[in-house]
């Protein structure tokens, strides 16, 4: 199993130990982009090995809690626009990274939420969060906001009806 698994990640492997000399080098010369790096990895690591575990607690729980019946009713592919309506709230009121999102999709996905509802809570969530939207607003004013909101709304639903089209006939395997 181990062999099987080195060979298969062979590449991911030699990238990771390269790193990882390029990082010890850099702090034994002094290169301070080294070093940057390295001060710059170990933040983005601890904030998500902190993060995603409180992520993952949640979606079991909504895994759990919430039905595949109730998902393809309310998100299905036959919800319309009452469907988008449902995802852009549900990513307006989520906080945190991109990466916490998709996880979050995932479990839509899987539950049967159609692709292109997906495509709109993923352009909503890195777009319209809640949080994002009152710094925006403190700091480029209320005019601007309502203005990119009303641009990149329309344009991440044209992009998932777009990616909806492209991905009809295709089939995913989940991997559970």
């Amino acid at each position: 199993m181990k062999t099987s698994y080195i060979r298969k990640h062979k590449f991911d492997i030699v990238i990771f130990v390269v790193f990882i000399i390029f990082i010890v080098g850099s702090h034994y010369l002094e290169f301070s982009a080294g070093k940057g790096i390295a001060l710059n990895f170990r933040n983005s690591f601890l904030e998500m090995v902190s993060f995603l575990p409180f992520i993952f607690i949640l979606i079991g729980l909504f895994d759990v809690w919430i039905s595949k019946e109730k998902i393809q009713r309310h998100i299905g592919g036959n919800s319309g626009i009452s469907g988008a309506f449902w995802v852009i709230l549900l990513g307006m009121l989520q906080a945190g990274p991109l990466y916490g999102a998709f996880p979050v999709a995932h479990i839509l996905w899987k539950k049967g939420a159609s692709i292109r509802n997906i495509f709109i809570y993923l352009g909503a969530f890195s777009t319209m969060k809640i949080p994002m939207l009152t710094f925006e607003v403190s700091y480029l004013g209320l005019k601007f906001s309502l203005m990119r909101t009303l641009i990149t709304l329309p344009v991440f639903i044209i992009i998932s009806m777009i990616m909806e089209f492209y991905l009809k006939n295709k089939t995913f395997e989940i991997k559970e």
